[in-house]
């Protein structure tokens, strides 16, 4: 009996739901009729030329329970359905007003009759319609007004004719072959670069004592104190001794201050490195580079000679000491 009675209640209840929705558009013309509180239409502009768009707007004043749709006719005659838009009502107000805006264009000249618009209206006691009476509209012709005195007239419309189109295919084609051999030649290019910098970084560096006597050598070469740049070779020769320091005894002597710098030589032991030299180079240095002070020709040729004695007194690296022969002490045999 439970399962008879569920039966029903299925069957029943979609087409309760559907007595209840409002009607599609076909069925929309055997729906009874309910009138609005109130409407208003009017057409924007009221003259309009033969395809120009012009807005329909229709005002409807309804109960707050009522809801309107707009049920669109499939043909419009001698009209053009181009956008439509609704503005619903504002919330908790009775009455509440809907406004409809249709945006449509005409294809018929002088006086013509828009067609009526119906809407779908949802109630309380079920789906209804409401049908608005067309508005009337006049639509001008685009053709100036003494075309039929010269002769312009609207032509009706003409046959298929053959119309020869000029082709682009071989000049895109020449195109592409150009763009694919300039494709080629960069790709071709850029492959050679990559080489080359692939045989230049496989290249060893050269030694440590080599790149800084070049170094030292081509700040020799400018000859930076004969002109009036002296706080700059003494800055680059700074750059260079220090370079030097860091890459022989493995610390980062160009971040290091002054102080920092000897501190860390005098705690690795450097051998052969002249301590008191160094202290007057960086002191020296120091003066020139921050506190603007003057230094000779003949003193700044006396601290490039001092670079090359602190090269020439630190390289090559002393060898590692060699392991003491061990011996094996012979004794009595125990017979």
């Amino acid at each position: 009996m439970r399962a008879l009675t569920l039966c029903a209640f299925l069957v029943v209840s979609p087409v309760a739901a559907q007595a209840q929705a409002p009607a599609p558009a076909a069925a929309s013309a055997k729906l009874p009729e309910v009138e609005p509180s109130g409407m208003q239409a009017r057409v924007q502009p009221e003259r309009v030329l033969l395809g120009e768009p012009f807005v329909y707007e229709v005002v409807l004043t309804h109960p707050a329970d009522h809801r309107y749709e707009l049920d669109v006719p499939p043909d419009l005659g001698d009209f053009e359905l181009l956008a439509q838009e609704r503005t619903p009502p504002a919330a908790g107000k009775d009455p509440a007003v809907t406004v409809f805006r249709v945006r449509m264009s005409a294809f018929k000249l002088g006086m013509v009759t828009l067609p009526d618009l119906t809407f779908l209206v949802s109630t309380p006691e079920g789906p209804r319609r409401y049908v608005a009476p067309g508005r009337t509209l006049e639509v001008g012709s685009t053709l100036p007004e003494d075309a039929e005195a010269k002769g312009e007239d609207l032509r009706d419309i003409q046959p298929p004719t053959e119309v020869a189109v000029r082709s682009w295919t071989l000049v895109w084609a020449a195109l592409g072959v150009i763009a694919a051999a300039l494709l080629g030649y960069a790709a071709w290019r850029f492959f050679q670069k990559y080489r080359e910098r692939r045989r230049a970084a496989v290249a060893p560096p050269l030694p440590l004592d080599v790149r800084t006597r070049r170094a030292l050598d081509a700040l020799r070469s400018e000859n930076l104190p004969a002109q009036g740049r002296v706080k700059d070779f003494y800055f680059r020769l700074s750059e260079i001794l220090r370079g030097y320091l860091g890459e022989r005894y493995g610390f980062d002597a160009l971040e290091c201050t002054s102080s920092e710098l000897m501190a860390q030589l005098r705690r690795l032991k450097a051998p052969g490195l002249p301590e008191d030299g160094l202290m007057r180079f960086i002191s020296e240095s120091d003066l020139v580079k921050y506190a603007r002070a003057e230094s000779s020709p003949d003193s700044c040729r006396e601290a490039l000679t001092f670079g090359y004695s602190l090269l020439d007194q630190t390289w090559p690296p002393p060898p590692p000491p060699e392991a003491a022969p061990v011996s094996h002490a012979s004794g009595p045999r125990v017979p």
